[in-house]
């Protein structure tokens, strides 16, 4: 089943939501990275505000690439999101939504998620270059020293994800797999 939602997230459409869903997100939303994250826990650590408000919001764990001449970005794929667990539950706490990236998620970052009520989507690794095609404005909003790995916003139409992880705790890394005879 698709499903359309737009940010910033509410909880009314995201409790629509189930693992397993196609989902495509239009609305404004964030790239960080490694090393953006990394800053992020510092200004937490010291108290400060975030240079971006994350409230109701998604971040998408992605570095684009430069645009080419008359793009408005690179290829903008996902980067694998175990490497931001440990850095998610104080964004989860600050009211981060949502996070897009690939792959499995720690039991520990899952339940996290559960308790703030936000979700976890997945996006196709390796296609950075069409995933790019939806997304209709890019600039640097924060950390432009990082290059690549500064914090864009991103203006998205229709960006193609999948619900790996619901509100409720569902998971489709967990699911039981049927095997051909």
């Amino acid at each position: 089943m698709e499903k359309e939602i737009r940010t910033p997230l509410i909880e009314r459409g995201i409790k629509k939501l189930k693992a397993g869903e196609r989902v495509f997100i239009t609305g404004k939303i964030y790239t960080a990275r490694d090393l953006a994250h990394k800053r992020f826990m510092e200004t937490i650590s010291q108290k400060r505000k975030l240079p971006v408000n994350l409230k109701d919001q998604i971040i998408y764990y992605c570095g684009p690439t430069p645009a080419k001449p008359g793009n408005i970005i690179g290829s903008a794929g996902p980067t694998t999101s175990s490497r931001m667990d440990e850095m998610t539950g104080p964004l989860l706490a600050l009211g981060l939504k949502g996070a897009i990236g690939k792959g499995q998620r720690d039991e520990k970052v899952l339940k996290m998620f559960k308790k703030h009520r936000a979700i976890y989507f997945v996006a196709t690794g390796g296609a950075g270059a069409l995933l790019a095609q939806n997304i209709k404005a890019a600039r640097v909003v924060a950390y432009p020293d990082l290059g690549p790995e500064a914090v864009y916003e991103l203006e998205v139409y229709k960006f193609p994800v999948f619900v790996a992880n619901d509100i409720y705790g569902n998971n489709i890394f967990k699911r039981r797999r049927i095997r051909e005879k």
